[in-house]
């Protein structure tokens, strides 16, 4: 039985597909194939050239101000205060009265032995002139002398006990905050205020004994301070202790720090710099340098414009630039931006010089007809 006329052309489209099928397969390979040839670009970095350059290494820790001269002033007796000679925070200078104490009994006692003393002194001179004349013996001039002496002691005793009654300054410097008023009962003890020489501050810090034979009396140190941010303290080692703390391996090292300003107090935390002598190392700025686990390396940069991975081992750190002292020699070129998207053997190119990898130079496959 013939076919219908309507089902003939089934074979010839069935062929049509199939054909544009495969054409279209193979489209998709060529296009594979020209990326997969076409290769990675070229990473865009920034670089530098290793150099030596002149360094200063540094030492820094953190240290404690304390006064030049620093003492708390109490009370040497039981009295009554009768009298408060300053305010907080006044500066007196050495002797000023600070506080004066009652002391009326201590003055009738002092009149009476100033009264005995004049009466010995005059018995003592009578004697004198009797036995000149031999009117008496020696033995009782010596006696008369005796007494004399005796009431003259006494006459001191009693001015140094009113004098306890006055409370000095025994050097210049700013007091603290009044702890005593007028009619106030003190004992010896009793606080009266602290007095503090801070025209000049000591700064006492801690050095591990490695870095001890990179000091030396009279070094420079330049201290700063949360408390007055952006103000640097310029100061200089005054002493270096004989003793190493057998617990912590450091030694403690006082500097010696004008305070004009007053703002450097005493019990304030300092950031204590000790500046070494310069020298010549191989600086980079600190972000060419990675860190991954123990890993310390920086891209460097080879001939072909490739990169590697080179450990290296870094100094002293200051300022955003760190000296490296092992893995690297002067004249190599190293990756200082763009660091996160290498890896070994990828080709690098800058911006500012514009310069392709060979891949990127490569011309592109024709296109087919």
């Amino acid at each position: 039985m013939p076919m219908p006329a309507r089902f003939r052309p089934l074979p010839f489209l069935l062929s049509a597909c199939v054909v544009a099928t495969l054409a279209g397969c193979g489209d998709r390979s060529a296009g594979a194939g020209e990326r997969q040839g076409g290769g990675v670009p070229a990473a865009v970095v920034t670089t530098q050239q290793v150099a030596m350059q002149p360094w200063s290494d540094t030492i820094s820790a953190p240290g404690t101000v304390k006064a030049r001269e620093s003492v708390t002033i109490t009370a040497k007796v039981s009295e009554t205060v009768e009298r408060v000679h300053f305010e907080s925070g006044d500066e007196v200078s050495g002797g000023a009265t600070l506080v004066t104490l009652s002391g009326n009994q201590q003055q009738a006692a002092l009149q009476a032995a100033e009264a005995a003393a004049k009466e010995a002194e005059q018995q003592f001179r009578r004697g004198s002139e009797l036995v000149q004349q031999q009117l008496i013996a020696r033995s009782q001039l010596d006696t008369q002398r005796a007494t004399r002496d005796a009431t003259l002691a006494r006459v001191a005793q009693m001015r140094a006990d009113i004098g306890d009654r006055r409370i000095r300054a025994p050097f210049a410097g700013v007091l603290g905050i009044r702890q005593v008023s007028p009619g106030a009962l003190v004992t010896p003890g009793t606080v009266v205020a602290t007095l503090d020489d801070i025209s000049r501050v000591h700064v006492d810090f801690q050095v591990p004994e490695v870095q001890l034979s990179q000091l030396a009396t009279g070094q420079r140190l330049q201290g700063s301070s949360v408390a007055w941010p952006g103000e640097v303290f310029e100061g200089a080692v005054s002493s270096i202790d004989t003793r190493v703390d057998a617990t912590t391996r450091a030694v403690t090292v006082r500097g010696d720090f004008p305070n004009a300003s007053r703002h450097l107090r005493p019990g304030m935390l300092v950031q204590v710099q000790v500046a070494r002598p310069q020298r010549e190392a191989l600086v980079l700025p600190e972000i060419a340098v990675v860190q991954v686990g123990r890993d310390t390396f920086v891209w460097r940069v080879k001939d072909d414009d490739t990169v590697e991975r080179a450990i290296v081992a870094v100094g002293e750190r200051r300022a955003g630039q760190v000296e490296v002292v092992e893995g690297l020699a002067a004249g190599d070129r190293v990756v200082v931006d763009g660091t996160g998207k290498l890896r070994p053997g990828m080709q690098v190119t800058e911006p500012a010089t514009g310069k392709a990898s060979p891949a990127e130079a490569a011309p592109a496959p024709a296109a087919q007809g």
